[in-house]
């Protein structure tokens, strides 16, 4: 049970750390600079000082959070990678 939890957590660590901002992100409107357009080009202030409703909040922090993800969890997803394998590997 614990190890499916950790093989699922893993391998979501991995798809957020593998897009492409350029690529796919910003085609849907999941971008550092569309979210920066957003909010200069808002015309109503909502809590916090953030234009429109609380889902660009939402929406900000989850780009926030795989900017993150890309930058620090980069290397130690390479080595939980290559240790997963390992003992995958070895488990036979």
């Amino acid at each position: 049970m614990f190890g499916t939890l950790l093989y699922v957590s893993v391998l979501c660590l991995n798809a957020i750390a593998i897009l492409n901002e350029d690529r796919f992100l910003s085609r849907v409107g999941w971008s550092s600079a569309s979210i920066q357009y957003e909010q200069q080009h808002s015309f109503t202030s909502g809590p916090g000082g953030h234009g429109g409703s609380s889902d660009a909040g939402v929406k900000e922090r989850l780009v926030n959070l795989m900017g993150a993800v890309r930058t620090l969890l980069r290397v130690p997803l390479v080595l939980i990678n290559v240790l997963i394998i390992l003992y995958e590997l070895l488990k036979f």
